[in-house]
Order: C-alpha cells, then sequence, then structure tokens
C-alpha cells in the first residue's frame, strides 16, 4: 500500500486529484561530486523529476509520484536535507576556498559544523551560515547564526531573519578562532534549546530575553576574547 505521507518529502500542488511529492538530498554547503551531480541527474530522468537549485544551496528533486519517493531515496543513497522543520535545517557557506575576496578558509569549518549540528533538533528551523568574508555571499546577515571571516579572524552575529519579517543580524563576539567559533557556536545552540520556547525563532527569543542578556549569559560560559 503506498503510504500516505511519503517519508523525507513535501508535498507539492495538487493538480487534478493527483499529488506529487519533493525531495531534497543533504549537499553540504552546496559541494557536490560530479558522481553525486550524475546519480541526481539519473534519479530524476528515471522518475521523470525535475531538478530544481535552492536557495538553501540544494538540489530538489520535484515532480515524484507517492509510489517512487522510496525508491528515489534508496537509489540515491543520500541523507535528507530536512530530516525535521524544527531543527537545523542549513548549514550554508560561500566559495571561500576559491575565492580571492577570502579573509579566511572558512570551508574547511563550515563542513565541520555541518558534520556536527546539521539536523540536530531545534526550538524552531534554525540556519547557519559560514562565510570567508563581510561580503556575506550567502545573506549570512539575515540568517540565525553568522559566521563570518575577517582579517582578524571571525565575528558570530545572531538573530537575523528574513523573508516577511527580515531583521539584520546583531554581532555577538569578534576576533574569534576557529577554536572559539566552535565553543561560542556549542553555547548558542545549547542555551537556545534549554530556553527557547517551542517553535520560538532565535530572533524572537533574543528579543523576549534581550540581547545584552543574551549575549553576557553566552560569553560568560565561554572561555573567549569578550570584544
Amino acid at each position: 500500500m503506498i503510504p500516505l505521507k511519503p517519508k523525507y518529502a513535501v508535498l507539492q500542488k495538487i493538480r487534478n486529484g493527483k499529488e506529487t511529492y519533493g525531495i531534497t538530498p543533504h549537499i553540504p554547503g552546496g559541494f557536490v561530486t560530479p558522481d553525486q551531480l550524475i546519480k541526481i541527474g539519473q534519479v530524476a530522468k528515471k522518475y521523470n523529476a525535475s531538478l530544481k537549485i535552492t536557495s538553501g544551496q540544494r538540489i530538489a528533486i520535484l515532480g515524484l509520484e507517492p509510489q517512487d519517493v522510496e525508491k528515489a531515496w534508496n537509489e540515491l543513497g543520500m541523507k535528507p536535507g530536512v530530516k525535521s522543520i524544527l531543527s537545523i535545517k542549513n548549514v550554508e557557506m560561500c566559495s571561500a576556498s576559491f575565492c580571492k575576496k577570502a579573509k579566511q578558509n572558512s570551508n574547511e569549518l563550515g563542513m565541520k559544523i555541518d558534520k556536527l549540528y546539521h539536523g540536530i533538533d531545534m526550538p524552531n528551523r534554525t540556519k547557519i551560515s559560514v562565510v570567508g568574508c563581510k561580503n556575506g555571499c550567502t545573506n549570512v546577515y539575515t540568517k540565525d547564526i553568522g559566521i563570518i571571516g575577517t582579517e582578524n579572524g571571525y565575528k558570530i552575529t545572531v538573530g537575523g531573519s528574513g523573508g516577511s519579517n527580515t531583521k539584520i543580524a546583531d554581532i555577538l563576539v569578534e576576533d574569534l578562532t576557529e577554536d572559539d567559533v566552535l565553543e561560542v557556536l556549542d553555547t548558542i545552540i545549547n542555551y537556545y534549546k534549554k530556553n527557547g520556547k517551542h517553535k520560538e525563532k532565535l530572533n524572537k527569543f533574543i528579543k523576549r530575553i534581550g540581547f545584552e542578556k543574551f549575549r553576557k549569559d553566552i560569553l560568560e560560559k565561554c572561555n573567549v576574547n569578550k570584544k
């Protein structure tokens, strides 16, 4: 029997009573190997699906029949990009390793963060962006947590928001090493998980308790430069 809601799939528009679904494999930082790209194309072609490059640096496979979703996942051999809406959905990265403007080669750090945190449960959907310079090519300034390469290391921003309630993130701390970034980030995530309300976005949580309290509580737990 065909399941009513295929796993790790999003229901699309229902046309003439017909349901189709989209799936999105996890592609860390948008860096996809040639073999993965070929496999995605083969699966889409086999099931007569369309491909869409998403704003989250992934490739969505759209227009799948309900009975083909599980087969497509099995053939892809890739993890889902989103297992739960209330999670760390994205760890987005610029192309710092290849960019002449990058102040830090932030891709290695971004990949570490993706492995540590992608998909973990959170009070609400949470997006992290890791970039090599202040140009912020992944819209880092509107992400829940931003990690930005500078001449002196990294700075971390928090509380950004896109969509219809756009908000520019606030600078939490600057002049961090990679190890400092990992320590502060882990502290932010655990503090938000412990104290944020169910479905409360990070920027709403920070607004509720006050930015200065948030900053003080985070930095008091970390052995880093307090600038």
